[in-house]
């Protein structure tokens, strides 16, 4: 049997990478590749593909929009993910599989031939019935929302909210912490695990015992001697990151 595939990711790399592993396999037959969530969900209703690779965050929106605009029947979906550990749990309690960037080719592998059988087994019924229930997880304020409050720092008389996407860094200070924003610094008496707990994680990681960043405010990245790195962020300042939190940093940023 022939396997239409179409391959869902904003970063050309990633999209080369799945088309040259896929090559080996001759089920399965290549038929597009999407850059944006616009583009997949057009081509998902023409071409109404058996199996797609898409990735969870695209550059206009997430995968699960894409899923929630098809029209026609729901493809067998393999996640893709540069760590985001709300989609990834909700993978592992609704039984998805998922890539985890950067994965391993026999990890593929694995997923693309349970793929395969499932096909061959004709589980329709049964993923369209899981993708619902994911969805509605996803979707639900309950599960989701809390991240998106903002901060509340006292400042004399009044009190300030700040909203986390205005957020660069933040950097512990005895008993308090310092957030750095685009224009201004706020002091706030807080612990770091309490903060980070307040954030959003698909945006924001710690990098050392003392150091929370916004990874959409990373400019780039210094690498010395002995592994070491250097986050500089976009206000142009530099901050170490930890050996001890060093791996999930790099996976959080794709590499």
């Amino acid at each position: 049997m022939n396997i239409s595939t179409l391959i869902i990711d904003d970063e050309p790399l990633a999209r080369k990478l799945i088309a040259n592993l896929l090559e080996s396999i001759s089920e399965i037959e290549v038929v597009g590749h999407c850059k944006t969530g616009k583009q997949a969900i057009s081509m998902i209703n023409e071409m109404s593909p058996d199996l797609i690779f898409l990735d969870i965050k695209l550059k206009d929106m997430t995968g699960f929009d894409v899923l929630e605009n098809i029209t026609f029947k729901t493809p067998l979906i393999i996640f893709v993910s540069a760590f985001d550990s709300f989609a990834i749990k909700a993978f592992d309690f609704f039984a998805f599989d998922y890539l985890l960037k950067p994965y391993k080719e026999e990890r593929f592998y694995k997923s693309v031939y349970k793929a395969i059988d499932s096909l061959k087994k004709d589980e329709a019924a049964v993923l369209e019935k899981k993708i619902n229930a994911l969805l509605n997880h996803v979707k639900s304020p309950k599960t989701h929302s809390s991240h998106k409050r903002k901060i509340p720092v006292s400042l004399g008389n009044k009190t300030l909210f700040v909203c986390p996407e205005n957020i660069q860094y933040i950097i512990a200070s005895n008993y308090y912490v310092d957030i750095y924003t685009d224009t201004t610094k706020y002091v706030l008496r807080e612990s770091m695990y309490n903060l980070l707990n307040k954030l959003d994680d698909n945006e924001f990681i710690r990098i050392h015992r003392s150091t929370i960043i916004n990874i959409e405010c990373v400019k780039e990245l210094i690498n010395f001697n002995r592994g070491e790195i250097n986050v500089r962020m976009k206000d142009l300042k530099q901050l170490r990151v930890s050996r001890s939190y060093k791996k999930e940093f790099l996976i959080k940023m794709g590499l």
